[in-house]
């Protein structure tokens, strides 16, 4: 009766626990404890509710196990969309990075030329200003020569860096006399020459020769015992004010079949740019104008015709009624 009172005790104790099994309550069934009926029912209860309850569980364990595993695809396809993201916030970055990257080096090399391009300007305004300012000493006690404009445009046309470097200022007629013979003896045969002419009326002009105002025959288209024509097919003459037409300066070779005539050597005349009297220009004994027919041996301005009151009054104002105010002379 012990015996089967515990395993009744036990029995409900499994009951009560939910974990009976079937063969425990076989066990059970061979006591008439409880009508058989009655244990039929109970077991019907029993293990139908409970295969039922297991069922449930098994269902919702794995339902919950689907879930589990739907949440951790869904995770996993999370975590996969973080690291897209993520690589595409990084790959953003590092091209933003790589573009910052490039414009800090095109900037830097843009500032480089930039310096670079500032640094030559600099160089080329030094040069320049030192050429200028070594022009400028050149021409710094010249009554003509006041402009820049003049003097680039003389080193322009004449283009000969050794002349410029050291040529100088032989004569002055306000200051060494307006004398023909006196200007001869300081000019003749000095090679490269530049005349420069003002008048009284503001016109300057004037003319350079390679050759120079020479008694050497041997550089002579004609010798007429002591005067005679000098061949220079470089030499050329040159307008730097005229205020009536207000015209730019301007240069005037020689025409190509006057070479033979560049200018006039005569101990009685003064500086004698063409041919026939009295030239392009010339100046007589007293360095004042003996006239100034423009065309006849160098080229005229386009639209001017040869022995027009135009080309008369081109370089000095008139064809013979001018005035020197100063004549300057600079050679090697």
């Amino acid at each position: 009766m012990n015996a089967t009172k515990r395993l009744f005790h036990s029995f409900f104790s499994l009951f009560d626990k939910d974990s009976i099994s079937k063969q425990d309550f076989d066990k059970l069934k061979q006591f008439d404890i409880f009508p058989k009926s009655f244990l039929v029912h109970f077991e019907r209860i029993i293990f139908e509710t409970k295969y039922k309850g297991n069922q449930d569980l098994k269902w919702e364990n794995k339902k919950k196990e689907k879930e589990i595993q739907n949440l951790k695809l869904q995770n996993e396809y999370q975590k996969q969309e973080i690291m897209n993201l993520k690589s595409q916030i990084r790959e953003k970055k590092e091209s933003g990075m790589e573009s910052d990257v490039i414009k800090n080096q095109i900037q830097t090399e843009s500032e480089s030329q930039n310096e670079s391009e500032s640094e030559t300007e600099i160089e080329i305004d030094e040069k320049s200003n030192q050429n200028q300012n070594e022009f400028l000493k050149i021409f710094s006690d010249s009554e003509i020569i006041k402009d820049n404009q003049y003097i680039q445009k003389l080193k322009e046309w004449i283009n000969d860096d050794e002349f410029f470097s050291k040529m100088k200022k032989g004569y002055s007629a306000k200051k060494d006399g307006f004398n023909c013979k006196k200007w001869h003896k300081i000019v003749d045969n000095k090679g490269k020459t530049l005349v420069i002419i003002k008048t009284k009326d503001n016109f300057i002009f004037g003319g350079f020769t390679q050759v120079g105002f020479t008694n050497d025959k041997s550089k002579w288209s004609f010798d007429g015992g002591d005067s005679g024509w000098i061949i220079d097919p470089n030499a050329f003459i040159f307008s730097l004010r005229n205020d009536k037409r207000d015209r730019k300066p301007k240069k005037f070779p020689i025409q190509k079949d006057r070479k033979e005539y560049a200018m006039f050597y005569d101990l009685d005349y003064g500086p004698f740019f063409g041919c026939s009297a009295p030239g392009d220009f010339a100046l007589d004994s007293n360095l004042q104008p003996y006239g100034s027919n423009f065309g006849d041996s160098y080229n005229l301005p386009n639209g001017i015709t040869y022995k027009s009151n135009e080309a008369y009054n081109y370089l000095a104002g008139s064809y013979k009624s001018w005035i020197v105010d100063e004549l300057e002379t600079y050679f090697i």
